[in-house]
């Protein structure tokens, strides 16, 4: 008899064996809720209880950037750097918030002051530190002629290690136009340390991505920005970030015209010309500064911006529905519905 129970133990330890060596990756999605918006995860992966730890790790992670990397509510570390700012005092931050301001003052200067997260007051002055969409007349231009004589630039900003100032009080740091794209970033490796090494983390339209799906790369959609649907897909492969900065989500609308939330630094106003502008990058937070500057740039100096940050893959969409492209992009987007007219920027072979 117990050498029958032994037989049935070998047995069923063998089919269970064989059983966890037969499955096959899958798709297993969850959805959280961070920065305001929701980030899908998705992981092709055999190990969906490896996975769901992974996503619980993240959510941790992403709500403490939420709380502690926030411009203007709650008291977090960059809410009370902001104060430390106006008051002309200095402080002492985490080395993670350094890491990210250094990076934000690096890509100020290559962007040429286009992308200028210190432009809070700025932001904060078109209602757009509000979680509804401001409403009423746009700010009275006086005050917007006052905050563009303080001149606030992430130059202004010193570093002593993580010892933070400002020379100028003026200064307060927005980081909408840089966290999302970080934060990706860091969501791909730290799903790596849990063992899932083929994900896409999606950000309302912003992504990165690592591994495969299967035996194909990822596959992404591109809105389109002045229309219903996708303008159109790319492949995305291991390590790359899709990151796209448009006013089709958050603006302000008074009588008729719709102000984009993209502000431009040199004037004060929101950007006219620009309806959005895509970046594929390995790094997410250039592609997310990168995005704003380009719109900020505009159709006549996106190509100037793009050479100086680096960039080889950038589409912008103007106001008239005309793409304008860098080669390398266009050799590999493929368009899903009729596009007019494409303008392919020959600069960027130069």
């Amino acid at each position: 008899m117990l050498r029958i129970l032994l037989r049935w133990c070998l047995l069923l330890t063998a089919i269970s064996i064989l059983s966890a060596c037969s499955r096959s990756p899958t798709d297993h999605q969850q959805t959280l809720l961070v920065f305001g918006t929701l980030l899908d995860i998705k992981a092709y992966t055999d190990n969906p209880d490896q996975f769901s730890q992974a996503v619980r790790s993240l959510d941790e992670t992403f709500q403490s950037m939420h709380r502690e990397w926030h411009a203007w509510k709650g008291e977090g570390e960059l809410v009370r750097l902001n104060q430390a700012f106006a008051e002309g005092r200095e402080m002492r931050v985490s080395e993670s918030l350094a890491e990210l301001l250094r990076q934000s003052q690096d890509y100020s200067q290559q962007s040429e002051g286009l992308f200028n997260p210190a432009i809070g007051r700025l932001i904060g002055l078109w209602g757009f530190h509000s979680d509804e969409p401001p409403g009423g007349p746009p700010p009275d231009p006086a005050a917007i002629q006052s905050l563009l004589k303080a001149a606030p630039s992430m130059e202004d900003v010193r570093f002593d290690g993580n010892l933070l100032t400002s020379v100028n009080p003026s200064v307060e740091i927005d980081l909408g136009a840089f966290a999302k794209g970080y934060a990706l970033n860091l969501a791909i490796e730290q799903l790596k340390t849990f063992g899932i090494e083929h994900a896409i983390v999606n950000a309302g339209g912003d992504l990165c991505v690592s591994g495969r799906h299967g035996d194909r790369p990822w596959t992404i959609g591109v809105r389109h920005p002045l229309g219903e649907g996708v303008i159109a897909s790319v492949e995305v492969s291991d390590g790359e970030c899709v990151l796209t900065s448009g006013n089709y989500e958050r603006y302000r609308e008074y009588e008729g015209i719709r102000y984009a939330h993209i502000l431009d630094p040199r004037s004060g106003y929101p950007v006219e010309h620009v309806a959005s502008a895509t970046v594929i990058s390995p790094d997410g937070g250039l592609a997310d500064a990168a995005a704003t500057a380009l719109s900020v740039a505009g159709p006549d100096g996106w190509q100037k911006i793009a050479h100086r940050m680096g960039l080889s893959q950038v589409m912008l969409v103007d106001e008239k529905g005309r793409i304008h492209i860098t080669p390398a992009m266009k050799a590999r987007i493929e368009f899903q519905q009729q596009i007019e007219e494409i303008l392919v920027s020959e600069q960027m072979n130069r």
